[in-house]
């Protein structure tokens, strides 16, 4: 999930640094995972979406509304940023108390010890859904070390909440220009992988959220996939 806010003159994206573990060790990327299981389980609980539509969007017969789904919770479990509804209203904690509330939240689902439907019938939640524009979708070349079939998301961020990298998902966090952090790329100060490199340089140009967000829902973003894009594993999806 891009989460994206307003700088003085440009936009920042939120990006995380994986653990010196894995297949694909001290990356920096953005918050996001696999779809788990019970991502089906919260399909009534999203605002302004439904599975016929988010499925069309995603040129499937069904099932796309996992992914938004799965892209709230990843983005929840890795920055603490949660994209939902109370009561009509975009969430925000109400006091330091229910701040920390929430951080317990955050750390039970990555522990596997909740699951987001949980947190979302205790503190009746709705996910905003709504406010998840889909962006790209990537599969891994064969010759990758490891393979995986990913939607991009982006979303802006909400104005009264604060992210940060999750201490057992991630190394750290930091909000970054997208050609800032392109240009650590080509310094040799951070590894990224072919799809976030691409991405970021799809966010390049736009230089305020709403631009990007109208590209975005509109399709105006999208850039010619060429073979060696696809080779990559950029899709025309």
């Amino acid at each position: 999930m891009l989460v994206v806010r307003q700088a003085a003159a440009d936009i920042e994206v939120f990006m995380v640094q994986r653990p010196a573990r894995g297949v694909f060790p001290d990356l920096h990327v953005f918050p996001g995972g696999k779809v788990d299981s019970l991502d089906s389980d919260l399909e009534h609980a999203c605002a302004g979406l439904d599975d016929r539509d988010a499925s069309r969007r995603l040129m499937m017969a069904r099932g796309g509304l996992r992914y938004w789904v799965t892209a709230i919770r990843e983005c929840f479990e890795e920055s603490g940023v949660l994209l939902a509804y109370r009561s009509g209203t975009l969430f925000e904690p109400a006091d330091d108390a229910e701040s920390e509330r929430f951080d317990g939240y955050q750390d039970a689902l990555g522990a596997g010890e909740t699951t987001l439907g949980e947190i979302a019938r205790r503190e009746g939640l709705e996910l905003a859904t709504d406010r998840v524009a889909y962006f790209s979708h990537w599969i891994t070349p064969e010759t990758a070390p490891a393979r995986f079939d990913t939607r991009f998301f982006v979303a802006v961020m909400p104005p009264r909440q604060s992210a940060f990298g999750h201490q057992h998902e991630t190394v750290g966090g930091e909000w970054v220009t997208p050609t800032a952090a392109l240009s650590r790329f080509d310094a040799d100060e951070w590894q990224m992988i072919f799809p976030t490199l691409t991405t970021l340089r799809m966010a390049a140009p736009f230089r305020s959220v709403e631009d990007l967000l109208g590209a975005v829902r509109a399709g105006a973003h999208r850039i010619e996939i060429t073979g060696e894009l696809h080779r990559q594993g950029m899709q025309y999806s």
